[in-house]
């Protein structure tokens, strides 16, 4: 994949989000999400907050990251 060397905000809002979803998923049983945002670009979701996600959220929803820990034990 080729990169430029100019970093448009949305695209460095993506990876922060990535960034933060990989790093919360390693602690937890919940799946993370990376979600799309008019306002803030893209922010990570902790799907724990949420008993469920809502429809309006589900549907911005552009990267999962799987929660890490298992719950077996």
């Amino acid at each position: 994949m080729a990169c430029s060397t100019h970093c448009t905000l949305p695209s460095r809002s993506y990876f922060e989000a990535l960034e933060t979803a990989e790093k919360r998923a390693l602690h937890s049983f919940f799946d993370q999400h990376v979600i799309e945002d008019d306002e803030l670009g893209y922010i990570a979701l902790d799907e724990g907050d949420y008993n469920a996600l809502p429809a309006h959220l589900t549907a911005r929803v552009v990267h999962t990251v799987h929660g890490g820990m298992l719950d077996e034990f």
